[in-house]
């Protein structure tokens, strides 16, 4: 499995071969969150509107992650609101086959973001992953940026693990992505 879900859906972005770690957003990194350095792992230009960087902690990769930071970029004036509808949906569509979906919206009135927390699963590679989101839709001039934070649990002593840790870790995790000074977007 290359990638578990992304932000919106684009299957073709993740059949594409990466970049070499090329900063294309303006965000080279180390992105700091919950006071973890993520640095820059993958970058994917899919289509002309659509950008993607992944970030993980050292010792990690994007292919085998416990943590990850990713920064998507959107120019095709789709908003907040219609990214996180596409994501809702995929999410309900899934309950049918997948025990562990779950997920809530929060809304910022003020500033027109979306955060969406949400958690899924997959055990069709063999190993059983759990994985947990927390994805901040903001308003950009001709689209929308997302920065997300994932969280992976493999096998059934990890997915326990992640599952038993959220616990404690999910609402700090959602507030510091809320108020977090993220990296300002330059496609140049």
């Amino acid at each position: 499995m290359h990638r578990f879900v992304t932000a919106f859906l684009l299957l073709a972005a993740m059949a594409l071969p990466a970049s070499a770690q090329t900063d294309a957003i303006g965000a080279p990194g180390p992105i700091v969150f919950e006071d973890v350095e993520f640095a820059l792992a993958w970058t994917s230009h899919p289509e002309e509107t659509y950008f993607k960087q992944e970030y993980v902690p050292a010792g990690q990769t994007v292919e085998q992650f416990e943590d990850m930071f990713t920064i998507d970029v959107l120019t095709n004036g789709t908003t907040p609101e219609a990214a996180a509808a596409v994501m809702i949906k995929g999410l309900s569509e899934r309950k049918g086959s997948d025990p562990v979906v779950n997920y809530d919206v929060l809304r910022n009135e003020q500033t027109g973001e979306i955060i969406l927390d949400f958690l899924l699963s997959d055990s069709s590679s063999g190993t059983m992953i759990v994985e947990w989101n927390a994805y901040r839709y903001a308003p950009l001039e001709d689209g929308l940026v997302l920065y997300a934070i994932s969280r992976r649990g493999y096998g059934e002593d990890g997915a326990k693990a992640l599952l038993t840790g959220l616990k404690d870790r999910r609402q700090s995790a959602i507030n510091a992505l809320a108020q977090m000074d993220v990296p300002e977007i330059s496609l140049d």
